[in-house]
């Protein structure tokens, strides 16, 4: 489905969702209480401005007893192949917001791989797949990343763990192109990247990846995500949480000019590599 139909059919998700709460005599506040999440997450769901999760789509067709309606539409909005299936909301809401916050402790962020990086990766994780399947997950990654061109691009930082300059995904020559590519966006100012060093020792985010995301009208979500699953939230608690987490390991990296100066230092070293094999 293009990205046009796409938004048009949640558009349809949202008017449909209004006319079944108002003809079932509900306000935005009192459907929310009885699916779990506020009565302006209803608005925004109503306005297409946020896309609900499947289990809220499914406690919304029991409340409002649409026998399954609402979770067979957000289950057909939500089907994109290219990602998993607990990753496809994420990338529906990196679209929307106005500030992406990530750490990274083992891999570049999806929205800065190059092709060659992302393919590594790619094949990798799933070494038995067709081409096919890996040019279609790595044609996904870099359109993903063309949010950082557009001129309404959302305020980018991260934070990324020293040990990802060193693990040479897809030999000396593609990380000499990768950190080459993530110094250009630095130097741009494109995103504001830090560099967690070795030396900081045991940090606030052991456990794993972290992205914040913000929006203009809707509170902010935080995502985790392990190998085979990730889990987005929005229970304000947690994310409260998790921002400060995120605000220490910030505290605990090096300096954007000290970490710019890393990052092209091991592309320098990788490209030397290259260059003798």
């Amino acid at each position: 489905m293009a990205n046009g139909s796409r938004q048009a059919a949640w558009e349809f998700f949202g008017a449909e969702l209004k006319r079944r709460r108002e003809d079932a005599g509900f306000s935005q506040s009192v459907l929310g209480t009885r699916v779990f999440v506020s009565g302006g997450y209803i608005g925004q769901f109503e306005q297409a401005i946020r896309k609900p999760q499947l289990d809220v789509a499914q406690r919304i067709d029991a409340a409002l007893q649409t026998d399954g309606f609402f979770e067979r539409m957000c289950r057909k909005l939500i089907d994109d192949k290219r990602y998993a299936d607990y990753f496809a909301a994420v990338v529906q809401l990196e679209a929307l917001a106005t500030r992406i916050c990530e750490f990274a402790p083992t891999v570049i962020p999806g929205l800065l791989q190059t092709a060659e990086y992302a393919r590594a990766v790619t094949i990798a994780a799933n070494p038995f797949v067709t081409d096919e399947y890996v040019e279609e997950k790595v044609t996904a990654r870099l359109e993903r990343a063309r949010i950082l061109k557009d001129a309404t691009r959302p305020e980018y930082w991260v934070v990324l763990h020293e040990n990802v300059l060193y693990i040479p995904v897809g030999g000396p020559a593609v990380m000499a192109q990768q950190l080459s590519h993530v110094a250009t966006l630095m130097r741009e100012r494109q995103l504001l990247l830090i560099v967690l060093p070795y030396d900081a020792g045991a940090h606030a985010s052991m456990a794993g990846d972290l992205r914040l995301m913000e929006f203009e009208d809707a509170p902010p979500t935080a995502y985790t995500e392990t190998s085979f699953s990730g889990t987005l939230i929005d229970e304000p608690v947690v994310v409260k949480r998790a921002q400060r987490t995120y605000d220490l390991l910030r505290g605990a990296a090096m300096s954007p000019e000290a970490s710019l100066a890393l990052i092209e230092s091991a592309a320098e070293d990788y490209k030397r590599c290259a260059s003798t094999t």
